[in-house]
């Protein structure tokens, strides 16, 4: 996997590289610190995931990606942060991005790319729980698009905001078991993992049905 890594601390990008390069899987090809730079090295080296932080001077990480993104609305963007401001979360959501993670969890950044790589999108948990306050509109997700019946929709929209199986169980008058064998259902129909990963698509897939 080839990447870019933009981060306006040098030693910070440095570290990075040292990391993740120490895999073996992760090749980096080129260090920017900024969002201007951000822009220039993609389309100087296409990278398979663009690591990019946000405050920065001048341009800023979400400016830089949303210039990208323009250029190829393919590009797979992985934010890395020390910051989870609302505002932020937001903007990398319905920009496009493929993720959002904090910098604090160091051991966490090389599965998120890989992950990333595999087509999911990657937000940290604490950013995952404040999905359904931040992004209102429930009412665009194109259900019959992947095939979910009238019981899968209920539950998905329930994951969606944050019930528990024994939570949403309660709700539907079902048991947990009944529950747990919707979700694998749905996961298997989605090519999710996990219920994070659905609360993601659910609300990242309202973002492209209003488009």
């Amino acid at each position: 996997m080839k990447i870019v890594v933009v981060d306006d601390d040098k030693l910070v990008a440095l570290s990075l590289k040292t990391i993740l390069e120490s895999t073996g899987k992760i090749t980096v090809a080129a260090i920017g610190d900024s969002g201007e730079s951000a822009v220039s090295l993609y389309t100087e080296h296409s990278p398979d995931v663009m690591l990019m932080d946000i405050r920065m001077q001048g341009m800023s990480g979400l400016e830089a990606g949303e210039k990208i993104l323009a250029l190829d609305k393919n590009a797979r963007i992985l934010y890395l942060t020390t910051f989870s401001d609302d505002e932020y979360i937001v903007k990398a959501l319905t920009m496009g991005a493929k993720g959002y993670i904090l910098k604090q969890d160091f051991e966490g950044i090389a599965p998120a790319l890989e992950a990333v790589m595999r087509g999911q999108s990657i937000f940290g948990e604490n950013i995952i729980s404040k999905l359904p306050v931040l992004i209102k509109s429930k009412t665009q997700f194109d259900f019959e698009k992947y095939g979910l019946q009238e019981k899968e929709r209920e539950i998905v929209e329930l994951v969606a905001e944050g019930l528990s199986n024994k939570e949403i169980a309660s709700e539907l008058y079902l048991s947990e078991g009944t529950v747990r064998n919707y979700l694998s259902s749905i996961l298997e129909k989605l090519k999710l993992r996990d219920r994070t990963q659905l609360a993601v698509f659910y609300y990242t897939d309202i973002r492209h049905t209003e488009e």
